[in-house]
């Protein structure tokens, strides 16, 4: 049985109070189990064959927060996925990447069971922003696929990741689209009651693992209090054939309080919170050594609207919002002469020591004004003029000082966003955004190539200060069509700055096994996407599909040189008989493109409730151009389908997926054999009274047990995937 992961720094004195989740978990059960003392269901409530009958079914909405032109119109001029709390609560994943894993169009690095981003139609890491409420992650994610992202689903209401010309409201660093956890931190509308709320209790037998969420809002007049807490501990995760994933141990805590005041013409808010989590990294030599994460981060954020009652400007609305993070890579080490600082998760022969880590600062904040309606001889212009400022402040200790010197970003941007109504069916958009940013750190000399020119030399650093001023623009229509179906046509032309880990990157990186060499002197990143979009929201049959082309001009990529390191530079030399393989960060125009669809039709009534179907598809090519063959770890083509059946009180579905071979492959890359993917899920709604109510819900996922290699992941060939699971969860609200 594998080391238990050591809580003990989690309990240091001081201003972070911490209840564990093992106490969340006791206290959720104590209020289940008071269940059976509230009052019955009231005699006036729902019929569940007149819930069964009502034609409002439809697919998840999509919300204003994608785009900031708020309009009372339905439909989108991009491809939005939306995640609800139930479909979030259904999914065992234990991160954000994991949760959005099987929707069409994403995937997710799958690093490690505490670890896993989001990818995005094959982009990642700098091309994908992860943002909670709009403000950003402010973490150390995209520089490490062993990094954690510290936006927690069991802390989220609903997740939307957007694609296409809204992430313009974003920044260039969105080139790929945005993940937006959203949640009620910040009260923005009075609730319906003095107290509301939800408590969640979960078991996962895969991980033999528990989480628990509590959440509540407390209204006083007009004012508004929110606070929540959630935890999870899962032990090492169950694989096909009975096996555990050795090192693939997770605890993850967090908690938040927020206050708004909320008036007729908009609400005032802030929030603080803070998240916790010590992780293990499966496979290979991590998993030999014992290597985990710790990592800790604090958020304080504000938001406030205005909405006047006059005058030219309809909506004025700010964020604000400051975050700290940190965290250390701790191993084993043979025992002797260690404090209690230096010892982290696991009881082993020789304790854990600190090897390294990351510490990231940032401010972001924004200001938006929306506009009246104006009348024009075309239709009414509808539209939102918004500035942001951002700041990253990345520091780095230990063995990855050499990897990633000490830098900061500073970026500045003004975007423009207008809407025109040509008729009541078409309407179109135009964006427009206008960044500067400056990244100020430090390189290594690499003037004699990837190969030290004396390896008796030490490498020497440079300062360096780079600024760009990358633009982008975007125009889409969105028309009307019969039978409530809307087609949406768009096309944006995005320039990227560089990051400062592309730019001065020069050492080792125990996460992908590689020694990053950055390239001071690239250019500006640019793509010219085209969108076709066809959805139909409402009505028995419903269903939301995207094709898109994308052509980059200077594509920043990460390659192998085939030369091989140890932990310094001048240890590098031809060949990949070192510890670490070579990569060099360098430009080539690509192309990607794509399709991604959704579907589901009801079929018949039967008993009290629908029974339907549904079907996804979705796939994504990414070459390089002029014969350089294809980028690595791109998702191959998945197909898959379900039958489910609904009524007031009951949810049921069985969803299969088949995701096909990947042979097109990346330099140095590996095939990728397929999978089978069977999920079942039954859950059962009972209400207590006229506002409270339980649920119970049974999920069962993998049940053919099947070996799943992500291809997106740098550890494919020695992790797979958690095999059969089943997971028992309650939730009541009130």
């Amino acid at each position: 049985m594998p080391a238990p992961l050591d809580n003990r720094w989690l309990l240091k004195a001081g201003t972070h109070m911490m209840i564990s989740s093992r106490s969340l978990l006791l206290a959720t059960v104590a209020v289940l189990a008071s269940i059976g003392t509230w009052p019955k269901a009231s005699a006036q409530e729902v019929d569940p064959a007149q819930q069964a009958a009502s034609p409002s079914i439809s697919l998840p909405p999509v919300s204003v927060t994608a785009s900031p032109i708020t309009t009372d119109q339905l439909g989108s001029f991009v491809p939005v996925t939306t995640l609800d709390r139930e479909q979030i609560a259904n999914q065992p994943g234990r991160s954000l990447g994991d949760v959005l894993f099987n929707e069409p169009g994403i995937t997710a690095s799958t690093f490690a069971p505490g670890a896993s981003r989001p990818i995005i139609r094959g982009l990642d890491t700098f091309r994908v922003r992860l943002q909670e409420n709009g403000f950003l992650s402010g973490d150390a994610s995209n520089l490490g696929e062993d990094h954690v992202v510290p936006l927690d689903p069991l802390s989220a209401e609903r997740i939307e990741v957007v694609r296409g010309p809204a992430a313009l409201r974003w920044g260039s660093q969105a080139i790929g689209g945005v993940v937006n956890v959203i949640n009620n931190r910040i009260p923005t509308t009075l609730p319906d009651r003095a107290v509301q709320g939800r408590i969640s209790g979960g078991w996962n037998s895969g991980s033999r693992g528990w989480d628990g969420v509590g959440t509540t809002d407390v209204r006083v007049g007009n004012w508004v209090a929110h606070f929540d807490i959630f935890g999870r501990y899962d032990s090492d995760y169950r694989i096909p054939g009975g096996r555990r994933q050795e090192n693939s141990g997770v605890r993850t805590d967090g908690k938040s309080a927020g206050l708004s005041y909320i008036f007729d013409q908009g609400f005032v808010g802030t929030s603080v919170s803070h998240f916790r989590s010590l992780y293990e990294i499966p496979g290979g030599e991590e998993a030999q050594a014992r290597t985990a994460l710790r990592a800790e981060q604090v958020r304080w954020s504000t938001r406030a609207e205005y909405r006047p009652s006059s005058g030219p400007i309809q909506r004025i609305s700010g964020w604000l919002g400051f975050s700290k993070y940190r965290h250390e890579e701790i191993g084993a080490e043979e025992a002797g002469g260690l404090g209690d600082e230096e010892i982290g998760a696991g009881q082993l022969a020789g304790a854990r020591v600190v090897h390294g880590g990351f510490r990231n600062s940032s401010w972001d904040g924004r200001i938006e004004l929306q506009h009246v309606p104006v009348s024009t001889d075309l239709g009414p212009l509808n539209g939102t003029f918004g500035v942001s400022v951002e700041q990253e402040r990345i520091r780095t200790t230990g063995e990855f000082l050499e990897f990633l010197p000490p830098n900061r970003t500073d970026r500045y941007a003004g975007y423009l966003f207008e809407e025109l109504y040509l008729t009541p069916r078409l309407r179109l958009q135009a964006a427009g955004r206008v960044e500067f940013s400056r990244i100020v750190g430090a390189t290594g000399d690499f003037s004699q190539g990837n190969l030290p020119f004396d390896p008796d030399v030490e490498l020497e650093s440079t300062g360096r200060r780079r600024t760009f001023a990358p633009f982008s623009v975007s125009l889409g229509a969105l028309y009307d069509l019969p039978w409530a179906m809307q087609a949406r046509l768009t096309g944006q032309y995005v320039q990227r700055a560089p990051t400062a880990a592309e730019l001065f990157s020069r050492g080792a990186h125990d996460a992908s096994g590689t020694f990053d060499i950055g390239n001071p002197n690239l250019r500006k990143e640019r793509a010219t996407t085209v969108e076709l979009g066809l959805s139909r929201p409402t009505g028995v049959t419903r269903f939301d599909t995207s094709a898109f082309y994308s052509h980059f001009d200077d594509f920043i990529y990460r390659a192998l040189t085939g030369n091989s390191c140890g932990e310094e530079f001048s240890s590098c030399a031809a060949g990949r008989d070192g510890e670490f393989l070579q990569t060099a960060f360098g430009q080539r125009n690509a192309r990607f493109y794509g399709l991604e669809a959704k579907a589901e039709q009801d079929l018949f009534q039967l008993w009290d409730g629908n029974l339907g179907v549904s079907g996804r598809y979705d796939f994504v090519r990414a070459q390089f151009e002029g014969g350089g063959g294809n980028l690595p770890r791109i998702p191959p083509h998945r197909l898959g389908g379900g039958v489910f059946w609904r009524d007031g009180r009951i949810q049921s579905s069985i969803d299969y997926l088949h995701a096909f071979n990947q042979n097109r492959l990346g330099e140095n890359e590996t095939p990728t054999k397929g999978y089978d993917l069977l999920n079942a899920r039954i859950g059962y709604t009972a209400r207590l009274d006229d506002v409270r109510s339980a649920n119970l819900s049974v999920i069962a996922t993998n049940l053919l047990d099947s070996d799943i290699r992500n291809v997106a992941s740098f550890k494919k060939d020695e992790v797979l995937l958690p095999g059969r699971t089943v997971r028992f969860l309650m939730t009541v609200t009130f």
